[in-house]
């Protein structure tokens, strides 16, 4: 345990840096981290480049030990808007990373809890980010296997300590994996045609063009309002944060990948987002872009595809839930997959009691995977 720890407001050049670059050297001799963009972490703190800020505070910290050392990293969040949405006052960490050491765990949420308390905040929460597309959730099982670029890894001694200095269970996450089904089971076939039939919906593939110039990119995160609204902790975008959206991320993903499904009337009733994982092209990067990570997502992106895909997320128009959409999601995209090579399929994080998400898997053998938790505690 080291003898003294100092936590600073990561303000100056040289903070940032130890803030973003931390966990790569704390998880430098571990298989199963992907490490965040540098540029990405340094975009969440700019204004300019994160539209959440317009209605969010943020403050990063480091830890030193006495030697001025990095021994740990979090950051500090209030989402005014979700608070009102919640009726809350709570401040959330998120990009919490600290060495195996309890004081170090401790003097990091301590700093966000005064930070919290300071402006008025009663509880404290986390992992969680400014939207709900943000990474959340700390690891509480499966530490053996890889992570990927859209949610956190963290070593098995990180729940311990958050436990043994008081924060408790608010919420688990589980994802399902499956293996990739060479022929669809029949019952998804059968409802998928009934679907088809019954209320008209038909699955088209997007270009690029209908996303930015047909409005598409805003159809798709309107729907992910409407489904969303219910889940814990979600937060409405906003106009400026769906156009950064979908300027920076809806381009890039392959739109063989990403279906649609319309109903008669022509209106956006579901859509689906995938990728082929990206997980070993960002550790061969090492979280830099420049000067040759480009060229492994690049690769990993167009023709050199990883043999796992992600199911980043399924959305559902309220009205439209329970008719089939699911099922015409995947009679597609499991013959997309056989056809680019992918072996199995990981779905996002989603809420343990979720059960109508859940169930959707029954047919298809899923297995349980990367159980990460948000924990609480009162201030």
């Amino acid at each position: 345990m080291l003898d003294k720890v100092y936590v600073k407001e990561a303000r100056t050049k040289r903070q940032m840096h130890d803030f973003v670059r931390f966990a790569n050297g704390l998880y430098a001799a571990c298989p199963y981290f992907v490490p965040d963009l540098e540029q990405d972490v340094r975009d969440t703190f700019n204004p300019k480049k994160n539209a959440g800020l317009a209605f969010s505070d943020i403050q990063p910290f480091v830890a030193y030990d006495r030697g001025g050392k990095p021994v740990g990293r979090i950051a500090g969040i209030i989402n005014r808007k979700a608070n009102e949405k919640w009726n809350t006052r709570s401040v959330r960490f998120a990009f919490i990373d600290f060495i195996d050491d309890v004081q170090v765990a401790a003097a990091l949420l301590k700093a966000v809890e005064q930070w919290g308390r300071e402006r008025g905040m009663e509880q404290i929460q986390g992992p969680l980010g400014i939207t709900d597309f943000d990474k959340e959730g700390m690891l509480v099982e499966d530490f053996d296997q890889l992570g990927s670029m859209n949610t956190y890894y963290n070593y098995p001694y990180y729940p311990r300590h958050l436990e043994a200095l008081g924060y408790e269970k608010e919420v688990d996450w589980v994802q399902i994996a499956v293996d990739v089904p060479r022929v669809l089971p029949q019952k998804f076939v059968r409802v998928a045609q009934f679907a088809k039939k019954t209320f008209g919906l038909q699955l088209k593939k997007l270009t690029n063009a209908e996303i930015a110039k047909g409005g598409y990119g805003q159809k798709i995160f309107a729907l992910l309002n409407a489904a969303y609204a219910p889940l814990f902790g979600y937060t409405e975008l906003s106009d400026k944060q769906v156009e950064q959206f979908v300027g920076q991320y809806l381009k890039l993903v392959d739109k063989q990948l990403l279906p649609v499904i319309e109903n008669a009337e022509g209106e956006l009733v579901g859509v689906a987002v995938t990728m082929g994982s990206l997980s070993h092209a960002i550790r061969k990067a090492k979280g830099r872009l420049f000067p040759f990570g480009w060229f492994h997502l690049l690769a990993a992106l167009t023709w050199k595809h990883d043999d796992k895909v992600e199911m980043l997320l399924i959305a559902v128009r309220p009205d439209y839930q329970g008719r089939g959409v699911n099922a015409l999601f995947f009679e597609d995209l499991f013959t997309v997959y056989n056809k680019y090579g992918f072996k199995t399929a990981e779905t996002g994080p989603q809420l343990e009691n979720n059960v109508k998400e859940l169930a959707q898997w029954k047919l298809l053998n899923p297995r349980f995977v990367k159980r990460r938790r948000c924990y609480k505690k009162l201030l």
